[in-house]
């Protein structure tokens, strides 16, 4: 436990009445379903690439990758070389035609209505197919961060795990149950730019109390020279290709997103996505070095050797700081967990609300009663995940690696070819959406030899198949939707995919 003092207990209250005050003024501005799920389509560069990077990165990227770092040493490398890849990539291929094409399929609101109109599914099937793997994957992903934020709050303030999870959930529903996706973003905003600072500030300060640079590596290699390469396990094993590559495959997992999607749907212009672009690939890379950082940071710093590796920067802010300070950077934690936390509930609400609820039950439903079915299937949602979340065992990595692989191979490939081949169908992309989930779940029970290859990769290779040899034998692509399509797009881009 870090002591509990009345700085550290000052400068949390505040954080949080500041992220509920922000929540309250969007609320003001939140009129419909539009706006509460989009925030009506406003968003900045800055706050866009922001909002994407605080709510993709989360509280592993002070928790669980430093962790990991600590546990593996410059094997960790790997993982933020494929992360920085994937956000560069989906910036760059995806942002611009998804925020085109969404507008175009009918003003797409979430993910599962994108696919139906892009593919004027009338069945509703591909819909609910798609809100249920996202309902899914997101209780997963939900409690990994508030697995996080009972390990911030039981080693701050002593409380008792079951009570600092709850304590945690009630924070984050709070704004997201009134503010929506402005209220979200706006935070996200506040959130990032305190994450980014924490991520640079600590590992500075400790590896210059340590020495510099070279007494930290040698404090490494002392306690495992294993640590100082990329190439070798910590038993001195070679990692091989198959774990090289597995590490990479991180980098699949952005293109399937929906917390992250969104973020592309709701900026206000093309035009706007290079600079967002820039500032995204900025921000991330800087933020992944010095999530690396805190971890060989903290191998050096600490000569008696952490139980709980995924608490390293917890316990160097308390080590290094002064408590007020200490109260700021331990903020950036609660920060980085609600960023992604409040994302993921709005988007599983959206799915509730926009994709179950209007498309089946109440199609014509107001967008008052939309909204405030969304805002409780907020509390409903963040429930069912501070239940999975209830384990002190759970580890914050594990469980965002299974829900990010499976967002990744069920909708990566059926979005990246939605947006890019013509002849994509209906049924291509049902089953794709379904070989790519599917393949997750089964493939990530099973261990020995290749099965050991990360989840995501063979359910992208598997979802790609999937929905190239079915669109080729089922029926031809709807023409009325293309042309619709191409009616749209046709003064943005002069090659239509």
């Amino acid at each position: 436990m870090i002591g509990n003092n009345v700085g550290v207990t000052i400068t949390f209250i505040a954080y949080i009445l500041l992220m509920l005050g922000i929540g309250y003024v969007a609320w003001k501005r939140t009129s419909n379903l539009s706006d509460y799920i989009l925030g009506g389509r406003s968003l900045g560069p800055l706050p866009s690439a922001l909002s994407a990077g605080a709510s993709d990165m989360s509280g592993w990227l002070l928790l669980g990758l430093p962790g990991y770092a600590y546990a593996a040493g410059f094997e960790a490398i790997w993982i933020a070389v494929g992360l920085l890849v994937g956000t560069w990539l989906n910036w760059l291929f995806v942002a611009s035609r998804l925020r085109t094409y969404s507008l175009a399929a009918g003003d797409s609101l979430t993910l599962p209505s994108f696919f139906e109109n892009r593919f004027n599914d009338t069945s509703r099937i591909l819909r609910v197919v798609c809100a249920f793997f996202i309902l899914l994957f997101f209780l997963f992903y939900t409690s990994s961060g508030l697995v996080a934020g009972g390990k911030l709050f039981e080693t701050v303030f002593g409380l008792d795990y079951t009570v600092a999870v709850v304590v945690g959930t009630i924070a984050v529903v709070s704004y997201t149950f009134f503010g929506g996706f402005l209220a979200v973003s706006w935070t996200d905003v506040v959130q990032g730019l305190l994450m980014f600072a924490a991520l640079l500030l600590v590992p500075i300060m400790a590896i210059n109390v340590a020495g510099g640079w070279g007494e930290t590596m040698g404090a490494m290699e002392a306690k495992n020279p294993e640590l100082m390469s990329a190439f070798s396990g910590t038993d001195g094993k070679p990692l091989g290709f198959l774990a090289i590559l597995s590490l990479l495959g991180w980098g699949l997992g952005y293109f399937g997103q929906p917390h992250i999607l969104a973020r592309f749907k709701a900026i206000r212009s093309e035009d706007d996505v290079p600079t967002a672009r820039r500032i995204a690939v900025i921000w991330s890379g800087l933020g992944l070095v010095g999530a690396l950082l805190v971890g060989f940071a903290a191998i050096g710093y600490f000569e008696t050797p952490l139980e709980d590796g995924e608490r390293a920067f917890m316990l160097l802010v308390d080590a290094l700081f002064h408590p007020v300070i200490a109260g700021i950077l331990l903020a950036a934690i609660l920060a980085a967990i609600m960023s992604t936390a409040d994302s993921q509930l709005l988007v599983s609400s959206s799915a509730l609300a926009e994709d179950f609820y209007k498309a089946i039950f109440r199609k014509d439903a107001s967008q008052a009663e939309l909204v405030w079915v969304g805002r409780f299937a907020v509390v409903g949602i963040a429930i069912i995940a501070c239940i999975l979340g209830l384990n002190p065992d759970s580890k914050v990595l594990e469980l965002v690696s299974y829900a990010w692989a499976g967002f990744g191979a069920a909708f990566g490939p059926a979005l990246i070819l939605s947006l890019f081949w013509r002849e994509m169908t209906k049924a291509g992309a049902i089953a794709g959406i379904i070989v790519g989930g599917v393949t997750v779940v089964v493939w990530g029970n099973m261990s020995g030899g290749i099965l050991d290859l990360y989840e995501i990769i063979p359910g992208f290779i598997f979802a790609t198949i999937a929905i190239v040899v079915v669109s080729k034998i089922g029926d031809k692509p709807h023409a009325d939707i293309l042309a619709g399509f191409d009616k749209a797009i046709k003064a943005r881009y002069h090659n239509l995919p």
